[in-house]
C-alpha cells in the first residue's frame, strides 16, 4: 500500500465528525472573555486625569508665567 492509499483508509475509517463549531466554541468563548477583561481595564482609567483637576490648576496658576510663546520650529 502507498502514504496515498493508507491516508485514504485511515479517513474513511474514522468515519463522520460532529459539527466542528460545536467541537471549537471554547475559542470564542474565551477571546470574548479576554478582550470584555481588556474593555474593563481600559475603562477603568476613563477620566483619571480629573480626579486631580485641582492639583493640575494650581500647578498652572503658580508656573502661568514660565510659559514661552515661541513660533513653528523654533
Amino acid at each position: 500500500m502507498t502514504l496515498a492509499t493508507q491516508l485514504i483508509a485511515l479517513a474513511a475509517a474514522e468515519g463522520e465528525h460532529g459539527n466542528v463549531m460545536l467541537e471549537t466554541v471554547m475559542f470564542p468563548i474565551i477571546a470574548i472573555c479576554a478582550f470584555g477583561g481588556l474593555a474593563l481595564v481600559t475603562r477603568s482609567y476613563r477620566h483619571v486625569a480629573n480626579r486631580h483637576s485641582h492639583k493640575a490648576e494650581a500647578f498652572a496658576r503658580a508656573h502661568e508665567g514660565d510659559v514661552r510663546q515661541a513660533s513653528h520650529g523654533h
